[in-house]
């Protein structure tokens, strides 16, 4: 027999019973993102670039790092955003208020946005990922209009 749940509230079969689901009821594939912002203030110029943006300028630039998990602690969450947000700034501190270009890993390539995220993601992955957690992306802004992100 069909069934229809609250999501076809505007469906107008009433022979069709209405079964509420409970959230606990969880779908064998379902899966969760979850998303924290932070931030970081340096300086960078752009290698092998013809215009303003070769010069030493800087940014506060804007990390949005996002990861899945597939299951939830007792409390309902993936992952504390306390412990996401904290453990990001922690490895964050690593660029904060630097010479990007100066660091080891922005020696032989550019500290453009897109490598800044694809560096922060490897870096963040190893932090991160285990048997309930993944990393999906990072996104960097340089500021609120122009950003990078990067994901597998």
């Amino acid at each position: 027999m069909p069934v229809r749940t609250l999501s076809d509230k505007f469906c107008e079969e009433p022979n069709i019973p209405l079964v509420v689901i409970s959230p606990l009821e969880q779908k064998v594939n379902e899966m969760y993102r979850l998303m924290i912002r932070t931030s970081f203030a340096a300086a960078h110029c752009l290698n092998n670039y013809q215009g303003d943006c070769e010069n030493l300028h800087g940014h506060n630039w804007k990390v949005e790092v996002a990861v899945s998990t597939k299951e939830l602690d007792k409390a309902g969450l993936g992952i504390d955003f306390k412990i996401l947000k904290a453990k990001t700034n922690a490895f964050l501190t690593t660029l904060d208020h630097k010479y990007l270009n100066e660091l080891p890993p922005f020696k032989e390539s550019s500290p453009s946005s897109e490598n800044i995220a694809s560096y922060l993601y490897f870096e963040l992955s190893r932090i991160f990922n285990d048997q309930n957690i993944k990393l999906e992306s990072v996104t960097v802004w340089e500021s609120d209009n122009a950003g990078a992100s990067y994901f597998e």
